[in-house]
């Protein structure tokens, strides 16, 4: 593939999208990500994009604090099997009779599937959850088991802000259950959405135990808020995506459960 063609996929991949990592274009488009990463210093010379941490964004996008938050509708392709594998492990966490806070993510949708008709309350601050958990054509759910706080919408599909973090104050569950944009030994877990690393830390705070869903890709990745240091965090549930050297380097300061992940 000639470099004009390969940077003119790259740019089409950025303009339908919105925001495109480095790493998926280099699966994608079958290069090294050193190939793509000047690509985007090209294209962004060209100003024909912005280039981000971990990535790039049209040139008419907005960038949100450190790192790449791109839309729900986009993370969800991202690891699918393992997000699902995460979840089904998450499931053993859950006790009939327990009141449960779900923050919005694509992991965290998934573990929202597997609770339908469980006898238990759910307070979230996700859109999708709260539609998932209050299909009126599922006769096995009970809506008013599930309560959906208010506030702005992200491109994570969370309500966050004033009235998502009023609502949250005012519930006392017996375990949280997020998803993170980044994890890093020394950062912890973060977003690089402000109000969505405010809002994060009242779920949690609503919870007893708190637990965190996240797949291998986002370790090393850190963005520009601080939602949770790993003493607030009981428990890590990854996949076995992530190599050996980086579990143990976690291990030392928090929990962590994985499961096992099959591509699909």
């Amino acid at each position: 593939m000639l470099a004009a063609e390969r940077r003119g996929r790259v740019l089409t991949a950025v303009v339908s999208r919105g925001a495109v990592r480095v790493t998926d274009l280099a699966a994608e488009l079958g290069v090294s990500e050193m190939t793509i990463r000047r690509d985007l210093d090209q294209l962004e010379a060209e100003g024909e994009l912005n280039k981000v941490h971990g990535g790039a964004v049209r040139a008419d996008g907005e960038v949100t604090g450190r790192g790449l938050e791109p839309p729900s509708s986009l993370k969800a392709t991202r690891e699918p099997a393992a997000k699902r594998a995460i979840a089904a492990e998450a499931l053993r966490l859950v006790e009939d009779g327990m009141t449960v806070a779900i923050g919005a993510g694509t992991t965290t949708l998934e573990l929202a599937r597997l609770l339908r008709g469980r006898d238990i309350s759910v307070v979230t601050n996700s859109v999708s959850i709260f539609e998932l958990l209050t299909d009126p054509a599922d006769d096995r759910l009970d809506p008013s088991l599930v309560q959906l706080t208010g506030g702005q919408r992200t491109p994570s599909d969370a309500l966050v802000g004033p009235i998502a973090n009023a609502a949250l104050e005012r519930y006392r569950t017996d375990r949280a259950f997020v998803g993170t944009h980044g994890i890093d030994p020394e950062a912890g877990f973060t977003t690089p959405n402000l109000g969505e690393a405010e809002t994060n830390r009242k779920l949690l705070g609503t919870a007893r135990s708190a637990v965190v869903l996240a797949d291998h890709t986002k370790y090393d990745e850190i963005g520009a808020h601080l939602f949770a240091d790993f003493d607030r965090i009981d428990r890590l549930v990854t996949d076995s995506g992530l190599p050996d050297e980086h579990r143990e380097t976690l291990a030392d300061v928090i929990l962590i459960t994985t499961a096992e992940s099959t591509p699909q």
